[in-house]
């Protein structure tokens, strides 16, 4: 019926009736109140085991702990546990059935076990802790100008070219051939004289009669004549040359038209006295002396070789000419001043060569001749420039 309406037979007014909910399914029917009391019930007695389950458990620890074994001085202990560098450990007792617990400074986070327990057995349950930074990179572990890159439990290093390894610290050798590289060039010629390659280096050789200087690329001629390094017989006279040596043996000319020489010094050879009506051999040189040269290859030009001087000088000019020898064309001779004439390399010269010349001073007075001297100049030219 409607709240307000007359009950029938009555004729009076019903007084309305609580209004109905909005939503019927909030409303519990007697069966389901009776099923959350009691799954109510079951989850009081459930948290009540659990908490008898805890004090037995507390009261075991209690008793172990006020028991007379616990309080024996002898009871067994753990060994001692390291600090973590970096950290700290809570705790200090060592005995069995204790923790202790580790934390980290502020800026390094903890790896390994939190917490550590004195086993019955003596030992500790876990692995040991240690603190790393938090920041991998802040000691720069990367050398040889690697970069840094912080991880979750580490860091890696990005190493620059050339280098490898977990921080960069170690080389790699790339295979490199300098002497091919370099020495074909002038502008860029790494040794003087040849070039042999080796792993990752390369080292510079010389030619025989040569050693390597001490700044390992040029070439030093060796003296084998100061150094008795040579094979020069007794009578022969030991004449140094770049890259080697040569044994000369300077003889005067034989006797001929009334004139002789005799020997005066390894080098040199007087004309005895002529006789009065021997015109041949007032013409004669009055003195022959001979000269050995030392030459690299390729020498540039031009270059004064010798010079031509006399010590008495007594007629009112010079002449100086070259007369013969091998290799004339490659020589000139020219006068410095009014006693001293010059021989001259005019062109580069290829070894390994020898070249003779023959050099002529005649010394006038009032045109009529009143000496001469013959000079005898013999070049040994090296194969080598240097």
């Amino acid at each position: 019926c409607m709240p307000g309406s007359p009950r029938a037979g009555t004729g009076r007014v019903v007084s309305p009736a609580p209004p109905c909910p909005l939503f019927p399914q909030e409303c519990l029917n007697r069966q389901q109140a009776l099923s959350v009391v009691r799954q109510m019930q079951k989850l009081l007695v459930a948290q009540e085991a659990a908490h008898l389950r805890g004090m037995r458990g507390l009261r075991h620890q209690l008793s172990l702990l006020q028991s007379p074994w616990a309080r024996d001085p002898q009871l067994p202990t753990c060994p001692q546990l390291a600090v973590p560098l970096n950290g700290r450990m809570l705790g200090r007792s060592l005995r069995v059935g204790h923790e202790v617990h580790f934390v980290c400074d502020s800026g390094f986070r903890l790896l390994g076990s939190e917490t550590r327990a004195c086993r019955h057995n003596r030992t500790w349950s876990g692995t040991q802790p240690f603190c790393r930074s938090m920041d991998d990179c802040s000691s720069n572990p990367c050398a040889n100008s690697g970069t840094c890159v912080d991880g979750n439990q580490s860091y890696t290093c990005l190493c620059p070219p050339g280098w490898s390894g977990p921080n960069c610290q170690s080389p790699i050798y790339s295979y490199v051939d300098e002497c091919q590289l370099y020495q074909s060039s002038p502008q860029t010629r790494i040794c003087l004289h040849d070039c042999l390659n080796l792993p990752g280096s390369y080292r510079c050789l010389c030619p025989p009669g040569y050693l390597l200087h001490a700044d390992r690329n040029a070439c030093e001629d060796v003296n084998e004549c100061a150094g008795k390094q040579h094979n020069c017989t007794q009578g022969d006279l030991c004449i140094n040359t770049f890259g080697g040596h040569r044994c000369v043996h300077p003889k005067c000319p034989l006797p001929r038209h009334n004139t002789s020489y005799v020997k005066t010094s390894a080098f040199q050879c007087e004309r005895n006295p002529c006789p009065m009506d021997s015109r041949a051999c007032q013409l004669a040189a009055n003195s022959i002396s001979f000269h050995y040269l030392p030459l690299q290859a390729n020498r540039t030009v031009p270059r004064v070789l010798f010079k031509m001087s006399t010590t008495r000088f007594l007629g009112d000019s010079l002449r100086f000419t070259i007369t013969g020898g091998r290799g004339q064309g490659v020589f000139a001779v020219r006068r410095s001043d009014r006693q001293t004439g010059e021989l001259l390399l005019t062109s580069p010269v290829a070894g390994p060569a020898t070249l003779e010349v023959e050099l002529e001073m005649s010394e006038f007075s009032h045109k009529v001749l009143l000496g001469k001297h013959i000079f005898k100049v013999t070049a040994f030219v090296s194969p080598y420039v240097f």
